[in-house]
């Protein structure tokens, strides 16, 4: 679609011959979440391209209002058709550029994934890195949320939930088609409820550009997949956002709602963004070495080492809301012990089985879709980067059930874990963020580290829940 737009030109006939009405032009916030600003498609300037004015002060955690004046920077080759709007409209995905130091915005997660993938260039370690992130999400029909000074609870439902087996429906009648907490992996209809669902999700997903592979049910309730094709960093991370708002949308209009939550269901399995990495240079896969172990070259080995090292300061980014850690916990596929391993899940880092010269890479098990894409893939590369030029070793490989290791296990062996609490992972951040400053300014570690305090860590920790009052109230 927007690949064949190179300038305004070819945008303004792109957009004539798809009688367009409207264009929409979107950016991310730290949070990972997109903000937009609708044009009436006749009434824009032609000199749209220098610049689509807008108030920095409203977006938390980034302008003062003093100095709030800001410009979005429309990069043409994203413009895409809007599959849901009502009348013709183009979705164009933007940088942030400071008018008042004159270069592109520290605190855009866009403008810093391109900066990062300048500086792998410049580094001399590869020339293009891909990223292959796979998002799970929850499909639920009800959600209720309170938190007030008196009362905190949600309640969710889900025609799949194994609670509902005795529920007796207004309109209709239970099935008993249920496959129970852990026990919905790939199955077929009528336990598997939401075929039609996703294959509309991929109806529109490819509708908008992007290449779907495969889409299944996941583990969990309510739980689903859609496999998209990996891309350059920045590329990987604009599809994730036009992904969650497919899998949002579609959901919304089919009556249901769409989470990309880690952990939305006690006692059943939570949703990871898993991405598969590699670096390449002249066209040749650096990952790769035939007849090691898993086919993994010494680059790879320290990008691992690199990742793993940094790992506790990572998760600030890759697992950025409280709710992610109840995701990392062991018996429930999501690693918290840091290793590597081939084809092993309970490893932090697997690399994928059948791994050759073109598709050896490794895949980050940890990272979750709270994160902000541009944010979560840039760390993750600096890391690596980092272990590449001081060759760490990353402890293992390791291919036992690293979830069946008691605590006492795991320190003998030497193998640290992740934190326990974001808390934890913003307090690594503090002692743990030189490998970023290629890349990101101090000024934007200590207003990330403040905003994510500030939002998840402090108004968490001062709630109470209802498990303290089960536990505590007769104390």
């Amino acid at each position: 679609m927007g690949k064949f737009v190179k300038n305004s030109d070819d945008f303004f006939k792109f957009c004539d011959e798809n009688e367009v009405a409207f264009v929409d032009f979107r950016f991310t916030d730290l949070k990972g979440t997109w903000h937009h600003m609708t044009y009436n498609y006749k009434r824009l300037d032609k000199n749209f391209i220098d610049g689509i004015p807008f108030d920095g002060s409203s977006v938390e955690a980034w302008q003062p209002i003093n100095k709030s004046d800001m410009i979005l920077k429309p990069d043409l080759q994203t413009a895409f058709l809007d599959p849901f709007t009502a009348d013709v409209t183009v979705i164009v995905i933007c940088d942030v550029y400071d008018i008042y130091k004159g270069q592109m915005y520290e605190k855009c997660p866009r403008s810093i994934a391109k900066k990062a993938e300048e500086f792998l260039q410049k580094s001399g370690v590869g020339d293009v890195c891909y990223f292959g992130p796979e998002n799970e999400f929850f499909v639920f029909d009800d959600v209720k949320i309170i938190d007030s000074m008196d009362c905190a609870m949600y309640k969710i439902d889900s025609e799949e939930g194994d609670w509902n087996s005795a529920k007796e429906y207004k309109d209709g009648y239970n099935t008993g088609h249920r496959g129970g907490a852990k026990g919905c992996y790939a199955p077929i209809a009528p336990i598997d409820s939401m075929v039609d669902l996703r294959a509309e999700m991929v109806q529109v997903l490819e509708q908008i550009g992007l290449e779907v592979f495969i889409a299944h049910h996941e583990v969990a309730q309510g739980q689903g997949e859609i496999g998209v094709k990996f891309g350059t960093l920045v590329e990987a991370a604009d599809n994730v956002q036009k992904y969650k708002y497919v899998v949002k949308m579609v959901a919304h209009l089919n009556g249901k709602t769409a989470t990309f939550m880690p952990k939305p269901l006690y006692g059943d399995n939570g949703s990871g963004m898993h991405v598969h990495q590699s670096i390449w240079k002249d066209g040749v896969n650096l990952f790769y070495k035939n007849g090691t172990y898993g086919n993994l070259s010494d680059t790879a080995r320290h990008y691992i080492g690199g990742v793993l090292k940094h790992a506790r300061s990572l998760t600030a980014f890759t697992n950025p809301s409280t709710n992610s850690f109840k995701r990392l916990i062991p018996g429930f596929e999501a690693p918290s012990i840091l290793t590597y391993s081939c084809q092993n899940r309970s490893a932090s880092i697997r690399i994928p089985y059948g791994s050759n010269e073109k598709s050896t890479r490794a895949e980050m098990r940890f990272p979750d879709s709270t994160a902000c894409p541009y944010l979560a893939f840039s760390a993750m590369l600096l890391a690596g980067i980092d272990g590449i030029k001081n060759k760490y070793e990353p402890v293992g490989p390791m291919d036992i059930n690293l979830f069946e290791l008691t605590l006492d296990e795991i320190r003998e062996k030497g193998i640290e874990q992740f934190p326990h609490t974001l808390r934890g992972g913003l307090e690594a951040l503090i002692r743990d963020n030189q490998y970023l400053k290629p890349v990101m300014s101090d000024e934007f570690i200590q207003a990330y580290q403040r905003f994510k305090f500030e939002t998840q860590v402090w108004p968490y920790e001062a709630r109470p829940t209802a498990f303290e009052f089960k536990t505590c109230y007769s104390c």
